[in-house]
């Protein structure tokens, strides 16, 4: 028996919760992961989990087990970095989670030039407007915008995520632009469906002022307010990263610029720092680099 890979089926059944989602995650299938516990079983001498068809749960013996089958892991771990090249080239296959306007409007690009540098790595980038849970979806990094992050996670800041309100040359034809954040609940504001759907909040002045608005659009994601923004269809908050080519361009106004509305911070996010592969490692130093503190899409705004 792989005792090693034994305790390894163990502990991943135990932080996922069941044997399926085990064996998908080690790339295993069931039989094999049903047999490595059943001979665990057996080379300790006592049953570790109780199995029903609902949930699994832990023996007296298996919550011992459980702990030392982990430092045993990590020892494992700690012994082939020891004797590993340092100067590993990363390699392989990185799952990353971002949102879709992010990763239209500035993560592919930066995908393509990682790739570029590093051609052993492949990308799988999942563009999801929903928080992931990491383990469960197999992914080895999530870009996320948030002040309010997982405390279970490790987090690297990236840079920081500024809005604009913003509307189109044509809508403005037709609708005089507002002077104070106040006359925005006399516009149609188009609205993200779960960020300020009803009230846009700002600094001004050095005061926090928080807006009520309303609109007839309303979308999931920001790619689909900044296609209704150019068509003409209301004022917008929108991301700069997304936005602050269009208003470059004057495709879109930028309207109450001595308004700020609130910003949040970028961050990448990993289950765990310890024993980080070199390729996750290479792609959060590349990330650092090519999201600097003061990113450059909004230089010009």
């Amino acid at each position: 028996m792989d005792r090693l890979q034994a305790m390894r089926v163990f502990v991943t059944v135990v932080d996922l919760g069941s044997q399926s989602a085990a064996a998908d995650h080690l790339d295993l299938s069931r039989p094999v992961v049903s047999r490595y516990l059943a001979e665990l079983e057996d080379w300790v001498g006592a049953r570790l989990m109780h199995r029903t068809t609902r949930k699994l749960s832990l023996t007296a013996a298996g919550g011992e087990i459980l702990p030392r089958c982990r430092q045993m892991l990590e020892l494992s771990n700690d012994m082939q970095a020891a004797v590993g090249e340092p100067d590993d080239v990363p390699r392989g296959l990185l799952r990353i989670s971002v949102s879709t306007s992010f990763g239209q409007a500035q993560l592919a690009d930066a995908m393509a030039e990682y790739v570029r540098r590093y051609p052993a790595v492949s990308i799988d980038l999942q563009m999801l407007d929903r928080t992931v849970n990491l383990v469960d979806e197999r992914i080895d990094l999530a870009i996320r915008t948030s002040n309010d992050l997982d405390p279970n996670l490790i987090a690297r800041r990236l840079t920081v995520c500024r809005s604009v309100i913003c509307a189109s040359p044509a809508y403005l034809q037709q609708h005089p632009a507002p002077q104070k954040v106040e006359e925005l609940s006399q516009h149609n504001c188009l609205t993200h469906s779960y960020f300020g759907k009803s009230l846009w909040h700002f600094e001004q002045d050095g005061e926090s002022v928080s807006v009520p608005v309303q609109g007839n659009i309303s979308a999931n994601e920001a790619s689909t307010l900044l296609r209704t923004t150019m068509a003409g269809a209301g004022i917008a908050m929108l991301p700069s990263y997304q936005a602050g080519e269009y208003i470059k361009r004057g495709e879109l106004v930028r309207l109450l610029a001595n308004a700020e509305p609130r910003r949040m911070n970028m961050y990448a996010v990993y289950a765990s720092r310890k024993h980080m592969p070199a390729t996750l490692r290479s792609m959060l130093d590349f990330l650092v680099l090519r999201f600097p503190q003061e990113p450059l899409w909004d230089e010009g705004l």
